[in-house]
């Protein structure tokens, strides 16, 4: 089946184009918000050829599809549907009004009738979607990061050569002005204004051509009022630009309802942006440093107290949640750790443990190809596999391990052992945003031998428990038919 023809059948399960309300991609995944999820065709949906797995979360459908592929198929899914990719149809009056009652409607009863409508999971969701159109820009600084890191140990020679200095700028972009995309983001997904969101969120942006940006340090020349404290423009972390997003959106709507109709377009935003931004530096900024704090108390407690524990813990319950979709909320405490002026002092000890993950179904992956004799599995498998190496590990678990279950769940429990050892190993990594083994760009300088020992142990893990508890060839059989008659492996 060719691209056009994978986006029309995905379109058509969908509900067709006038119940698409926003449409855009991950690394391996078509992510399509719906009107109403009840025209939804998610058991046909799930058989249509290139589909690797479908994810469901309230009104947000998210069509596996596999790294590379899903770019090619998300800009013909766009151009059907009428909409940008990261475009909302709810933001253009012209196609939907959103003050229509069949709308309110139709979103009143997915929010009572999916069963996916859990408040922990629609939660979590709603950070994944603010961060999931940042990835390409995380993914890329990371690489850079990682590269230019491993240049500067090697060799000092780079750092007077305009393009190499060009090169590391680009990637301290990303992750410097993060709190304006967050806040632009934020304030979109909650159903604000996105650009007066992004204003907001840089004021947690130094900036020494700014008044009040300027002033950074522990030695303030502004002292806030009722917290009595010299104003530290990144004490809230990124956790702030989260709620300013959340705030701007919420303040707006409330002004739009009080000014009058025939000035709202000059005085809301300005409304908007002084209310929000004495706020967001009195109380929001505040609010964030506490939650930052606690945060770090708390991972502290959970990496330093529990040990092995957590890291075996951890490592075996990220992959359910990649299975969701969820992962990508956890973005937020990976820059927070890999920030140099935080607690760490910009060293991310979680990640490595997560990394390990990935690890255990590449392992499952390759118990089940060498086991097997499913000619049509062994092909998936010789696909999917190299991928999962790389950290591009959903089209092997939606493609095989999940919809086998026994290989999902000893994938999950053999990369245990790989997060034992990252946590044994005092692994870390510098920056964010690759993973498997590409991870090995943005480990700890002189520790890529170290991190390769962990993944060892967690492929290993994933094959051992795999190969003589997680091959099923009746369930082979169920989902990928009869056995080749001519392979005998």
């Amino acid at each position: 089946m060719d691209k056009e023809e994978l986006a029309q059948d995905i379109l058509e399960f969908l509900g067709n184009r006038e119940n698409i309300e926003e449409n855009t991609t991950c690394m391996t995944r078509l992510r399509v918000k719906v009107f109403d999820f009840s025209k939804v065709n998610v058991s046909e949906l799930k058989k249509v050829d290139g589909v690797l797995g479908v994810v469901c979360n309230g009104n947000l459908v998210q069509i596996v599809l596999g790294a590379g592929k899903v770019d090619r198929i998300g800009k013909n899914f766009s151009e059907l549907t009428k909409l940008s990719l990261n475009e909302s149809r709810s933001n253009d009056n012209k196609k939907v009004d959103m003050k229509n009652e069949d709308i309110k409607k139709i979103l009143i009863k997915n929010k009572k009738n999916s069963k996916n409508n859990r408040k922990f999971q629609l939660f979590f969701q709603k950070i994944a979607n603010i961060f999931v159109p940042l990835l390409p820009a995380i993914i890329a600084a990371g690489l850079l990061q990682g590269a230019t890191n491993t240049i500067d140990i090697v060799s000092s020679n780079f750092q007077t050569i305009w393009w190499y200095q060009l090169l590391k700028t680009i990637s301290w972009i990303s992750f410097t002005y993060l709190p304006i995309f967050v806040g632009i983001n934020a304030a979109k997904e909650f159903g604000g204004t996105a650009i007066l969101g992004g204003i907001i969120g840089a004021l947690f942006v130094q900036n020494e051509n700014m008044p009040i940006l300027k002033n950074i340090g522990n030695i303030g020349k502004v002292i806030l009022p009722i917290v009595n404290k010299n104003f530290y423009v990144g004490a809230g972390g990124l956790f702030s630009a989260l709620l300013v997003g959340f705030f701007v959106a919420f303040v707006e709507k409330n002004v739009r309802k009080i000014v009058p109709d025939i000035l709202s377009k000059i005085l809301t935003p300005v409304f908007t942006l002084i209310i929000c931004g004495i706020i967001a530096i009195l109380v929001i900024l505040p609010l964030g440093e506490i939650i930052t704090n606690i945060l770090f108390l708390f991972l502290n407690f959970i990496y330093n107290k529990t040990g092995i524990i957590s890291g075996f813990v951890i490592s075996v319950c990220f992959l359910p949640l990649v299975s969701m979709g969820l992962h990508q909320a956890l973005i937020p405490i990976h820059i927070l750790l890999n920030d140099p002026l935080g607690a760490t002092k910009g060293i991310n000890y979680f990640l490595p443990i997560i990394i390990t993950a990935g690890g255990g179904q590449v392992g499952a992956g390759v118990a089940l190809y060498i086991k097997t004799k499913n000619k049509k599995l062994k092909k998936i498998l010789k696909d999917t596999i190299p991928a999962g190496i790389l950290g591009m590990g959903e089209p092997l678990m939606y493609g095989v391990t999940l919809p086998l279950k026994k290989p999902f769940v000893t994938a999950c429990l053999g990369s245990g052992f790989g997060g034992i050892a990252a946590v044994m190993l005092h692994l870390g990594t510098i920056t964010q945003g690759v993973s498997g083994l590409l991870a090995l760009l943005i480990v700890i300088p002189r520790s890529q031998l170290l991190f390769l020992l962990a993944m060892f142990f967690s492929y290993l893990g994933g094959f051992v428990l795999t190969y003589f508890w997680g091959v099923d060839e009746g369930k082979i059989f169920e989902m990928y038919g009869e056995v080749g008659k001519q392979n005998n492996v």
